[in-house]
């Protein structure tokens, strides 16, 4: 049923109603973990969970993991020179969420431009550049996991630098 009548809304009325929702969503924003977790770009933390080994990873060759459950789809590349976020001896081992930003599509690593690349709008997404969005529909970049690596070589995802597609936060 569709509504056929319009509502007017003068000026001084449509500013009142802006100010009371920005009042309201500071008060929000001061609350300790509210804050943090709605904060754009703030570290979200998960448990630790380990991803691979170094020696399990070539140059430009994605593996695909899971973080930080199996609902979440992700790729570890090593990317052969040191990047943004990278880990491991050379710095150039990153981890990101394969599911676009913008509607949850999985996404597609690209080597020659070494990219994310979404097959339902087309957002593009720089893999060596902290998940950057490069191109398309995507009103943010991909999250980057945060990764550590033991004295063993063993590589650990140990939080997301956004919120990943589909979850009302990072908090498991």
């Amino acid at each position: 049923m569709k509504c056929k009548k319009l509502v007017d809304v003068g000026r001084r009325q449509f500013l009142r109603g802006g100010a009371m929702a920005g009042v309201g969503a500071a008060a929000t924003m001061m609350t300790g973990a509210q804050a943090q977790a709605a904060t754009p770009g703030a570290q979200m933390d998960y448990p630790s969970t380990k991803l691979a080994n170094i020696a399990d990873l070539a140059v430009n060759e994605p593996v695909d993991i899971e973080f930080p459950d199996p609902d979440s789809p992700g790729i570890l590349i090593k990317m052969g020179q040191t990047v943004e976020g990278g880990v491991g001896p050379d710095g150039d081992i990153v981890a990101y969420s394969v599911l676009c930003p913008h509607r949850g599509w999985y996404m597609n690593y690209n080597g020659e431009d070494r990219t994310l690349n979404c097959p339902g709008h087309f957002s593009r997404f720089d893999t060596e550049a902290g998940g950057q969005q490069v191109w398309g529909h995507a009103t943010q970049n991909v999250p980057q996991f945060t990764l550590r690596v033991d004295d063993g070589g063993d590589i650990y995802a140990e939080g997301a630098s956004d919120l990943i597609f589909g979850r009302p936060s990072n908090v498991l």
